[in-house]
């Protein structure tokens, strides 16, 4: 196996701050790789030109092709190595498969979706360079990082890079979308528990998430929302007042219970790195006209919760770099589970429609599951979808729902663990879920 070839020209179609001289980027060393990525599998690691860290892993048995990942999140504050080796653990499969994997940790931490998918570009022309040429190259995208390597298919299309897409659990909204209903959970939660800020501190509006000077940690955030929704005990020991404020969130912000403290912290710091590092202080999410409900007294409901419209320069900014087109030029298949907690299945719906927009439907296949979880389906999954993605980009035969399914159930005989692919399901619009509001 070559691992350390000659470098190789820019590729055509890329954007300036993606382009690079690969060949001059510092070659990656050997590092141990973590447990349970195969026998005899060997890893790289390297930070390159613009500040990521990436990690590589070559697998014994190469079988020619390379999984180019693009990781969720996002995470807030500087790269870490660390990112990196977690993703490789979670994705383990794909090397012990045979696939070369390589991730990058993004050059910076928040909401910053085109620079991510440049740092991800950089990575496959590091591997190009430093490692190998692999026959052909897999950019998966999981969660936000969907959106990511969506962005980057799309960025990079002329150069064509990437063979085929894999996109799970796939934050695809778009940007200006996505997250209105981390808005409408902050003002819902504020009109129920008063806490988020408290009375005692100074107010602000709730569209930017936090000042930028503010003290609050996510301990204290959790603290006040126990105290609030008692969500730290069994439903049976919850106070009336709890249960009924719980409730309240459920069925209007229509997300699970477990995740309300989740989405409630997304909406305060990543709320307050949009704003305050990408769209120059001003808020791209606004809730002026939404109708909310699902309560016991929806007109008081309405008219209790806090309003805000959008800055319009703030939403062109964040559509500008988060935003997605659908103009893939190569196979794009998608895999999200039903019953996702984090990212609403119905986001699929609307990425369906970008790329129907874009005239690119016949490109595009989607699939779902019956899971429950956000960050990993399972084993024979992965190994199912990469093979109909293979076979699709190679050998032109385009997959279908019931075929992936099949194929996991062959993978499950050899990996084990579960397949849970529901060939006939079809999510509803987002509109459904989520209040629909104009945007400016």
């Amino acid at each position: 196996m070559k691992w350390f070839g000659a470098g190789m020209a820019l590729a055509a179609g890329l954007s300036p701050a993606a382009a690079l001289d690969a060949a001059a980027e510092t070659p990656p060393v050997p590092t141990a790789c973590p447990p349970n990525v195969g026998e005899g599998t060997t890893c790289l690691a390297g930070r390159d030109s613009a500040g990521a860290f990436y990690l590589i892993a070559m697998p014994k048995a190469w079988n020619g092709d390379l999984v180019l990942h693009s990781h969720g999140g996002p995470f807030l504050g500087a790269p870490t190595a660390k990112r990196v080796v977690e993703d490789l653990e979670r994705w383990s499969i794909m090397p012990r498969l045979g696939y070369a994997w390589a991730a990058s940790s993004y050059r910076q931490g928040g909401v910053a979706v085109t620079a991510a998918a440049e740092d991800t570009e950089r990575l496959r022309q590091i591997f190009m360079a430093k490692v190998a040429r692999p026959k052909h190259v897999w950019l998966h995208g999981q969660s936000w990082g969907a959106s990511v390597a969506a962005k980057g298919a799309e960025l990079f299309a002329d150069g064509k890079p990437y063979d085929a897409v894999l996109l799970t659990a796939g934050v695809l909204g778009g940007g200006t979308r996505s997250y209105d209903f981390r808005l409408d959970l902050r003002v819902v939660y504020q009109y129920l528990c008063h806490n988020h800020p408290l009375p005692s501190e100074t107010q602000y509006p709730l569209n930017v998430g936090l000042p930028a000077d503010a003290k609050l940690t996510q301990h204290e955030l959790a603290r006040r929302v126990d105290d609030c929704l008692g969500l730290d005990k069994p439903q049976a020991q919850r106070t009336p007042e709890q249960a009924a404020r719980t409730k309240t969130l459920v069925e209007v912000i229509r997300i699970p219970e477990r995740s309300i403290t989740s989405h409630l912290n997304w909406a305060t710091w990543h709320f307050q790195d949009v704003v305050q590092k990408r769209t120059g202080g001003a808020s791209p999410f606004g809730n002026a006209g939404v109708s909310y409900t699902g309560s016991t007294d929806d007109a008081a409901l309405n008219a209790g919760v806090q309003r805000y419209t959008a800055d319009a320069k703030a939403v062109a900014t964040l559509s500008a770099d988060a935003d997605l087109g659908g103009s893939i030029p190569v196979p794009v298949l998608t895999v999200h589970a039903i019953h996702d907690p984090t990212a609403m299945v119905e986001l699929q719906d609307s990425f369906g429609r970008t790329m129907a927009a874009a005239g690119r439907d016949a490109a595009l296949v989607q699939t779902y599951t019956g899971d429950r979880d956000h960050s990993y389906l399972s084993d024979p999954s992965y190994a199912a979808l990469l093979e109909a993605l293979s076979a699709w980009a190679t050998q032109g035969k385009k997959p279908t729902p019931e075929g992936i399914a099949a194929g996991c159930e062959k993978a499950r005989t050899v990996l084990g663990f579960t397949c849970k692919f529901e060939p006939g399901y079809v999510p509803k619009p987002l509109d459904t879920r989520v209040p629909p509001r104009a945007k400016p």
